[in-house]
């Protein structure tokens, strides 16, 4: 709670946005890829019209032939399968799992192709993730289609994450989005009718906010929601290396009372070194006190902003990569029964995290300093140099 004697609080400020706030959705959380795998398969099958699906990570195994044999079935049908997929992110996937969906009749194209000459053109990456299904019902989140997000094909080692499902008005916003990206990079392009959805009885209010560079809608919600928060601040990010404007923030959110927590991984990440980097800012959160926790059963990828009622899911990261060079996407909703749930989730989260003290961190040995220090460095460098404009 803020205290008696807490600074005065700002009200969040409009952000510019492409997309405005729609009333009248129904959203949902699936957690973990026993939740939201299933689900998504299940609209695929029920497709009349078209799908639309964008990925970032997809790898060949057991998940990706789920989703080839459902969207080669889809085409059967007469429905139109747009999957739109980064080139750096399909690394792991078998070439002839490309011919399959191509032979299926899939309509496939990849966001931004490397170029092994132009590798500061090669960081901006389509990060994104969604499925819409004939304009009426659609998910995001920070999945990807490959085992690990599989608790059935993966059971020593799957990833902890969460989706969101939607229908509504705001499908409407995610149509319009993944066009514009189509159109860009594909020779066929993309005119479908407008979504059907209507504003529902009982929904909410929900926005898509975009980070598309140089606009960067989604940090401009988050910043201005931490300014405003009046009794908590808790953050979910698999990669924690925030920007100095929103590390003050969150030290100054804490300083006034607010409940200000960071959930990132624990040991078991899938990258290391991006652990590292996050953890040189500990410290002087840790000393205002932010409290930090990390994840202990296994890796948590989810990505998720709740700030008093209003929470942020999507694609994401709190990271110099998402805020600086990728595609993101996140679907805002300000409600006081939807954050309450996203609360249960979070506490249940916490509960299964180590928390770190500012004492032991303090007292953390040399050779875990010099490992934060030489990975940071390396990471500025890195985000100074790719910064110089690109020709």
């Amino acid at each position: 709670m803020v205290s008696s004697g807490s600074a005065m609080v700002s009200r969040p400020q409009p952000v510019r946005s492409v997309y405005p706030w729609r009333e009248g959705n129904l959203v949902s959380l699936l957690v973990d890829g026993d939740a939201f795998l299933p689900r998504m398969l299940e609209c695929i099958a029920s497709a009349r019209r078209y799908l639309l699906l964008e990925m970032y990570l997809v790898e060949s195994g057991a998940v990706l032939d789920r989703f080839i044999s459902a969207l080669g079935e889809a085409v059967s049908r007469r429905v139109r399968v747009c999957l739109l997929l980064d080139d750096f992110g399909i690394r792991e996937m078998r070439s002839g799992d490309r011919l399959r969906l191509v032979d299926a009749g899939v309509e496939l194209v990849l966001y931004n192709p490397l170029r092994y000459r132009k590798w500061r053109v090669n960081l901006y990456r389509d990060h994104r993730k969604l499925l819409l299904v004939d304009g009426e019902v659609a998910f995001t989140g920070g999945m990807g289609i490959t085992d690990r997000f599989s608790p059935r094909d993966c059971p020593q080692g799957w990833w902890h994450e969460v989706m969101v499902e939607y229908r509504g008005p705001v499908v409407r916003d995610w149509q319009h989005s993944f066009t514009v990206i189509w159109n860009r990079y594909s020779d066929t392009p993309l005119r479908l009718s407008g979504p059907s959805s209507v504003p529902a009885a009982g929904g909410v209010a929900a926005r898509l906010a975009v980070i598309q560079p140089p606009r960067q809608e989604a940090k401009g919600s988050l910043t201005n929601r931490i300014r405003a928060a009046r009794h908590r601040v808790w953050i979910a990010t698999p990669y924690f290396i925030p920007t100095r404007k929103i590390r003050r923030l969150l030290k100054q959110a804490a300083r006034r009372g607010v409940d200000v927590r960071i959930l990132v991984p624990g040991e078991e990440t899938d990258h290391p070194a991006v652990r590292r980097v996050g953890q040189r800012y500990y410290q002087r959160l840790l000393r205002n006190g932010v409290r930090i926790f990390e994840y202990q059963p296994r890796f948590i990828h989810a990505k998720i902003w709740l700030c008093d009622r209003w929470a942020s899911i999507g694609s994401t990261n709190l990271d110099r990569w998402s805020l600086h060079w990728n595609l993101e996407a996140n679907l805002e909703v300000e409600e006081a029964a939807f954050a309450e749930r996203v609360v249960r989730l979070l506490e249940e989260d916490f509960a299964h995290s180590c928390e770190i003290t500012y004492r032991e961190w303090k007292e953390r040995p040399w050779y875990q300093r010099l490992r934060e220090w030489f990975w940071s460095t390396a990471a500025m460098w890195t985000q100074y140099y790719s910064q110089r404009r690109p020709r």
